[in-house]
């Protein structure tokens, strides 16, 4: 079978690399439909975070079961599946507390692990999914092929930006600003609006992304950054800021906006990815009474919550997706992602 391999920075594969196979009775092998390139997969690719031997890489995909394990009760060949980006028992207390990400015996795409290792990756033909009735989400059939981008999104940055959302206690009326107009920048605005806020603002200086911004229910568009953006931000919101802030970047500097655009007594949702070293000026928190909470998205436990929104057409977070290419063309995606010539890319073996 074909798949995504990683070698170095900048040095993306399709490779033939061994099919998977049954290793656990827990264990499902899902053939893939389509799978994805994710922003924190960049990080490798850019060499920020290194590559020390060549890798599968790609944690976002939905398929459907081939085989399963003598111990998966809840999954069945022929199942179309969402997979998230990590491995979950879903039964362990950490999952039973909705911090599925902390699950005590799961793990990440990619890394080893007590079960046989998760060395398969989500971009290729087939991938071995540990623990499948905690990992894998069923979506009832039949499953249209115009669905599968909404459901795509659901393994991830779907999930991603109404962590943001929940973790800032977004509630009716509230204004809220999002820092990051990437797909989860994207999809936190989708889940602001679906918690009713009635003003949202895009700190976005991209006009195809401002454009999305606005369809997918951002009231107002902030191009300025640094004091300027905090200074617009406020200026939309009675001169104090915004209630809630959605931070979707990860750096020093967007952790810096989100901060200063919150409103003394607000709080501050944040999902962003750590690079490039983000810090909490604890003084400045104190003294505005500022909060801040979030961290990796426990995704798997918003998917039943989010699925009925995402198949109705209520929420549309598929068209994040502005860019479908063949697995074959990996290599293309990650350099259309990196050089942002597009928002998120979906492959298609």
């Amino acid at each position: 079978m074909r798949a995504t391999v990683i070698h170095a920075a900048r040095d993306i594969r399709v490779e033939e690399v061994p099919d998977p196979v049954l290793s656990t009775g827990a264990d499902a092998i899902v053939r893939v439909v389509a799978a994805c390139v994710c922003g924190s997969d960049l990080w490798p690719y850019r060499g920020v975070t290194p590559t020390d031997e060549p890798q599968r890489i790609g944690h976002e995909f939905v398929g459907i079961v081939e085989a399963v394990g003598v111990d998966v009760h809840t999954v069945r060949p022929g199942d179309f599946v969402i997979a998230p980006f990590y491995v979950c028992d879903g039964t362990c207390a950490n999952c039973l507390n909705g911090v599925s990400t902390s699950c005590l015996t799961g793990g990440w795409w990619g890394s080893d692990d007590r079960f046989g290792g998760f060395a398969d990756g989500g971009q290729g033909e087939y991938v071995r999914v540990p623990l499948a009735d905690g990992t894998l989400a069923v979506v009832p059939g039949p499953v249209a092929d115009d669905e599968v981008a909404g459901l795509l999104t659901l393994s991830d940055v779907m999930g991603t930006g109404h962590h943001a959302a929940v973790s800032a206690g977004v509630g009716a009326g509230d204004s809220v600003a999002v820092v990051g107009d990437g797909a989860v920048g994207l999809c936190a605005i989708i889940a602001a609006k679906r918690l009713g806020a009635t003003t949202i603002i895009a700190m976005s200086r991209h006009p195809e992304r401002q454009a999305l911004a606005r369809e997918f229910g951002a009231t107002h568009v902030v191009e300025e950054r640094g004091d300027d953006g905090v200074a617009a931000v406020r200026e939309l919101t009675g001169g104090i800021g915004a209630d809630r802030v959605l931070e979707c970047v990860g750096t020093k500097e967007s952790m810096d906006q989100a901060l200063r655009s919150t409103r003394p007594g607000g709080m501050v949702g944040y999902v962003g990815v750590p690079n490039g070293g983000p810090e909490l000026p604890i003084r400045q928190m104190f003294g505005r009474n500022v909060g801040v909470n979030g961290g990796v998205a426990p995704v798997r436990g918003y998917i039943e919550e989010l699925l009925p929104d995402v198949r109705s057409g209520v929420i549309q977070p598929g068209r994040v997706f502005d860019l479908v290419l063949p697995l074959a063309e990996a290599a293309e995606a990650y350099a259309a992602m990196d050089e942002r010539r597009a928002v998120k890319v979906m492959l298609r073996p």
